[in-house]
C-alpha cells in the first residue's frame, strides 16, 4: 500500500552532510548491507531536497540516499514509497527498487537520519527541448502507464468532492509582503530588482484574471501520482529513458494535473520559460492515449495548473521568508512562463487538448 497523501509544500532540508560525516554515515549504513567500507564517496549535486551520494565499494557502485526533508522523512512514509517502486519495477516500469538489508529492511537509520541504498544506474538528465518529438510522445505514454500502474499497486482511491484552489485575495496580501522584503533586501541586486518587477506584474495579472478562479469541483479525477515528475527525476542512457527517480512526494492528487504540471517543467525554454508546444502536443496526445483522460478533463487540468501558477510564489518565499536561495535560479524562467502563458492561454490549451 502506498503512503498517505500529504501537502506538496515541504520544509527546507537540514543541509548537506560534511565530507567526514558523509563518509562515516556511508560506512555505518553499508555495514547493515554487509558491503564493506566504501572506497569512494561523491555527493550527487542535483535536486533541492534530500541528499544523495555515489558510493563505490569492492562489490560495486551504489546510490546512497539520505532523507533530510522533514515533511517526508518518516520511516513509514519511506517504506511505503519503497513498496510502490518495488511493485512498479515488477510490472516492468523503470523505477529502480531499493536494496534490502539481509533482514529485508529497505530503510536504515544512522546518526539520527534515515537512508536507503540503490544500485547505481548509469545515465544523465536531458532537458525536454532536447528530446525528439517521438521521445516526447514516449514520455507522455510512460507517465500514463505509471498512473495506471499506481492504481494497481496502491490503495484504492475514493474520489473527493473537489480540490480547493488558491484564493487570490491571499495571494495579493502575500505579494505585498514580498515586495516590501525585496525592496529592503541587503545586498540588493539584479535578482531583487527582477523580483520587484515580477511581483508588480503579478498584481496586474491577478487583477485581470481573478474572476477565472476554478471551483473546487472542477478538478479532474484523483489518483496516485509521482508528485515531482520533472527532468531532474528522469534518467536517460543515450536516447533511452532508464529510470524515474525520487518518489518522495508520492501521493493522491488529480492525475491530469500532474501531466500538465510535468510538461510545463520539462518542455520549457530554460531562460524564457516559453513552452515548446510541438513537443507538448505529442506528449499530451500520448498521455491521453495511455489513460482514460478526456480532452475536457485535460482542459480542466490546464486551467487549474495555470491558476495554481498565477497564485504560487514559493520561490520568492524561500528567498525572502526563509533565507533559502536554492530556488533563485528557477525564478526568472518560471515568472517568464507565467506571463507568456497568460498571453497565450488558448494556444497552450489547444496543445494539451487537440
Amino acid at each position: 500500500m502506498c503512503a498517505p497523501p500529504r501537502p506538496d509544500r515541504t520544509e527546507p532540508p537540514i543541509g548537506t552532510l560534511s565530507p567526514p560525516v558523509a563518509h562515516n554515515a556511508a560506512a555505518g549504513v553499508l555495514r547493515s548491507y554487509r558491503l564493506g567500507r566504501p572506497s569512494g564517496i561523491r555527493p550527487v549535486t542535483e535536486g533541492l531536497l534530500n541528499r544523495g551520494y555515489r558510493i563505490t565499494t569492492g562489490s560495486g557502485r551504489y546510490f546512497l540516499k539520505c532523507y533530510v526533508d522533514r515533511a517526508t522523512a518518516s520511516r513509514s512514509a519511506i517504506t511505503a514509497q519503497h513498496r510502490a517502486t518495488i511493485d512498479l519495477h515488477a510490472l516492468g516500469l523503470p523505477t529502480p527498487p531499493p536494496l534490502p538489508t539481509p533482514d529485508g529492511r529497505t530503510v536504515t537509520a544512522y546518526g539520527g537520519r534515515l537512508f536507503a541504498l540503490y544500485p547505481w544506474v548509469e545515465g544523465g538528465h536531458r532537458h525536454g527541448t532536447e528530446l525528439a518529438p517521438v521521445q516526447s510522445a514516449e514520455l507522455g505514454a510512460l507517465l500514463g502507464r505509471l498512473h495506471g500502474a499506481l492504481g494497481e499497486v496502491c490503495a484504492p482511491v475514493r474520489q473527493p468532492a473537489g480540490h480547493a484552489t488558491a484564493d487570490p485575495a491571499e495571494t495579493v496580501r502575500l505579494v505585498a509582503e514580498l515586495r516590501k522584503r525585496a525592496a529592503r533586501y541587503e545586498p540588493y541586486g539584479p535578482f531583487d530588482a527582477l523580483a520587484e518587477q515580477r511581483l508588480a506584474e503579478r498584481l496586474d495579472l491577478l487583477a485581470r484574471h481573478r474572476h477565472r478562479r476554478p471551483p473546487a469541483e472542477s478538478a479532474p479525477p484523483t489518483g496516485w501520482t509521482h508528485g515531482d515528475f520533472h527532468g531532474l527525476n528522469l534518467l536517460y542512457r543515450g536516447e533511452q529513458l532508464t529510470a524515474v527517480l525520487d518518489w518522495d512526494k508520492l501521493g493522491v492528487r488529480p492525475q491530469a494535473e500532474e501531466a500538465v504540471r510535468a510538461a510545463t517543467l520539462i518542455f520549457n525554454d530554460r531562460e524564457s520559460g516559453v513552452l515548446d508546444l510541438v513537443r507538448v502536443r505529442r506528449y499530451s496526445q500520448s498521455y491521453r492515449a495511455a489513460t482514460a483522460t478526456t480532452a475536457a478533463q485535460l482542459a480542466a487540468a490546464v486551467h487549474r495548473v495555470w491558476w495554481e501558477r498565477l497564485n504560487d510564489l514559493w520561490m520568492l518565499q524561500w528567498r525572502y521568508q526563509r533565507g533559502d536561495h536554492r530556488a533563485d535560479p528557477l525564478f526568472p524562467a518560471a515568472a517568464g512562463q507565467l506571463a507568456w502563458w497568460c498571453q497565450e492561454y488558448e494556444q497552450v490549451l489547444d496543445a494539451f487538448t487537440n
